[in-house]
């Protein structure tokens, strides 16, 4: 099926030249002169090797059909990262260079898209958005809830992110997982 680039997203699969790519970042940049590009880091799956594009937004890009499944996160362990289709309970396993950074975001029973190509899972899309808490930060600062500036804190998963002054060590945050960013406290 065919694209334009500047659809392109993470974890999506591209056909180029006979092989396939996973997306690992796009981006569109759109000049006040001159033609809008998007720039797309690519993973060879085959291999592994990372590639680098630049089409035009508008130039149309192969996309290639893949099996998408809904799959819930069990464990990992040396084999890679075991999931489990609830519908069927067959059982895959997704290697550690599949999953990459976001693998600090999964959670026991998460439901991801995991796309398949010829029975190899080759990339995995998480929920955009995940709950988490705050295992350490700066104490809360009084007076200072209304103030646009952030300060650092440590997430129970061990990424860091930067948080608003008056959340404080216990606090349970809605993160993205694409990037670790901040969003709000969770309303649980």
């Amino acid at each position: 099926m065919r694209v334009n680039a500047q659809n392109l997203r993470k974890g999506n699969v591209v056909e180029m030249d006979g092989k396939l790519y996973v997306v690992l970042s796009a981006e569109s940049f759109h000049p006040g002169k001159g033609t809008p590009t998007t720039q797309v880091d690519m993973r060879r799956i085959s291999d592994g090797v990372k590639v680098s594009e630049r089409w035009k937004t508008t130039e149309q890009v192969e996309r290639a059909m893949l099996d998408e499944r809904a799959y819930a996160y069990l464990y990992n362990d040396d084999e890679g990262f075991h999931f489990m289709n609830k519908e069927t309970y067959d059982q895959i396993v997704v290697s550690k260079d599949v999953v990459g950074d976001m693998a600090a975001y999964l959670v026991e029973d998460m439901e991801c898209q995991v796309a398949v190509y010829q029975d190899v899972p080759v990339s995995i899309e998480l929920p955009a958005r995940v709950t988490l808490e705050i295992v350490d930060t700066e104490p809360v600062t009084k007076g200072q809830t209304a103030s646009s500036s952030y300060k650092p804190a440590m997430l129970s998963n061990g990424v860091k992110t930067a948080v608003p002054p008056h959340v404080g060590i216990g606090t349970r945050v809605v993160v993205m997982t694409a990037d670790g960013s901040y969003v709000e406290r969770a309303k649980d």
